[in-house]
């Protein structure tokens, strides 16, 4: 059995007591991308294998002399490609950046750097984090390893594919709206976003700079708690980072969900959601209430404004972020130009994709004069009304389930024939971010075509630990399946 079946603990256990060495744990992570890779196309970039050799050697002797202590030591990584890397190409998955090499390593890369973890490479993403498919990457779509005729889900989906298709133990994604929880369940992993402020975002190439916040995904719940413990702390050089009592997130690894109160909203689980979505999502729910979890429906309201507040919110911030990619200062440049403003508007027309293009010119036709406050500002109070629902429906319930996508994923292709469509797809994760609030997606069955089904569990402001024990709770009644390219 490969060393990539395992999950992230359990191999950083077998390093730990000698069993396996930091070298062969590398050395089957690059195994398993050389069976599939050329297939999936998961990573924008993979490490030379002298440099992960040379950080693998020094991980090995950094936990024998007792500096690299954690679970993680030794144990290979994948970093989506909005997330900075000192001297490793980090280009959004766009020709605009497909020549930067940052000059410093982001916050969360500090810190899985210096609990000994050892990146092999760099993730495909939507262009800019800008999709849900993981299609409009300038290097190629990725493909989902359950069924490579379909999508992996976006813009995290690079790392979700990696994860489910053994090329590394564990990775880190960003999620704006849904962006680790909705590939998380179209590939059969778990992935968190973390509370908004609670993992730094230095370092973070921004879409949607209130938005955005990077976590974890894995095998299992346990991987992600300890990930999440690794890369969250307070972060002076992020304006947004806040300072928690406590990061403890393992603690929560408990099953005992006896008197947690579960929440499930009406507004959720009516119209345009898939039958065997609904069908799993609910079992899954009703394995929580069998072990002494007290289950109510209510209504949340105001899903229906939350999809048009979010991507006005979102281009509008993504307008803005991106005004910096001109030529300039760095990466692609166009050849051929005739002054210093033709070189803007030709570097920017050839070097962003299309639906990039689409979300600035939302953004900044949203922000323009007149415009203002009829768009911008009603999405912003809009964001506030959310935040209130979801504030009262907290102090009725410790946790909320539901579904993280309307269906499974969909074949390669059929999003992006119909943008809309696309965006309707994160009807059910995109007022967690508008929120600010922590959830987790688990698997939680397979439909009738062979694609996984994950099981959202959503909690009030820095109460990951109460989502985290529900999802652990929920995930000992069921077996870790894999898809079959990688078995």
């Amino acid at each position: 059995m490969s060393l990539m079946n395992m999950t992230a603990i359990q191999l950083g256990d077998k390093i730990k007591k000698g069993e396996v060495s930091t070298a062969e744990a590398v050395n089957d992570a690059l195994l398993s991308m050389q069976k599939v890779e050329k297939d999936i196309n998961s990573y924008v970039t993979i490490l030379d294998e002298q440099t992960i050799y040379k950080r693998a050697e020094e991980v090995q002797k950094g936990i024998k002399q007792g500096e690299y202590t954690g679970s993680l030591a030794g144990v290979p990584v994948a970093i989506k490609d909005n997330i900075c890397t000192e001297g490793i190409l980090t280009t959004c998955s766009s020709k605009i950046l497909s020549n930067f090499k940052p000059m410093y390593n982001a916050e969360v890369v500090n810190n899985l750097l210096k609990a000994g973890a050892i990146i092999v490479g760099k993730t495909n993403m939507d262009e800019f984090a800008m999709g849900s498919t993981t299609e409009t990457s300038y290097y190629g779509a990725t493909k989902n390893p359950w069924n490579m005729a379909h999508v992996p889900g976006g813009s995290s989906g690079g790392t979700c594919a990696a994860v489910a298709a053994n090329e590394c133990s564990y990775g880190l994604g960003s999620d704006t709206g849904g962006s680790i929880r909705q590939p998380s369940s179209f590939c059969g992993v778990t992935g968190i976003k973390p509370t908004y402020g609670t993992v730094s975002r230095y370092g973070l190439i921004a879409y949607g700079s209130s938005l955005d916040q990077i976590g974890p995904v894995a095998k299992n719940v346990s991987d992600c708690a300890t990930v999440l413990e690794t890369i969250a702390s307070y972060d002076p050089k992020d304006s947004t980072s806040v300072k928690r009592e406590s990061y403890n997130f393992t603690a929560a690894l408990r099953d005992d969900v006896k008197g947690m109160r579960i929440g499930i909203p009406k507004d959720y689980f009516g119209e345009g959601l898939d039958a065997e979505v609904r069908e799993s999502v609910l079992s899954a729910v009703e394995v929580l209430k069998n072990k002494g979890a007290i289950v109510e429906e209510f209504d949340l309201s105001l899903v229906e404004y939350a999809i048009p507040a979010y991507y006005v919110i979102a281009s509008a911030e993504a307008s803005s972020n991106l005004a910096r990619f001109e030529g300039v200062k760095y990466g692609y440049r166009t050849e051929q130009y005739e002054g210093l403003h033709n070189m803007f508007k030709k570097t920017r027309s050839e070097g962003f994709g299309a639906e990039v293009k689409r979300r600035i010119m939302l953004g900044s036709f949203v922000l323009s004069s007149g415009y203002y406050d009829a768009y911008y500002l009603k999405a912003l109070k809009t964001k506030a009304l959310i935040k209130q629902a979801f504030n009262d429906a907290f102090s009725r319930y410790d946790v909320i389930a539901a579904p993280a996508a309307p269906s499974t994923a969909p074949k390669l292709g059929d999003s992006l024939c119909d943008p809309i469509k696309m965006y309707l797809g994160d009807i059910y994760t995109i007022s967690v971010n508008l929120a600010g609030l922590p959830a987790i997606s688990v698997p939680c069955g397979v439909d009738s075509a062979g694609l996984p089904i994950g099981i959202q569990f959503i909690g009030d402001c820095f109460n990951e630990n109460k989502i985290i024990q529900a999802a652990y709770s929920y995930e000992q009644t069921r077996e870790y399946v894999s898809c079959d390219l990688c078995r």
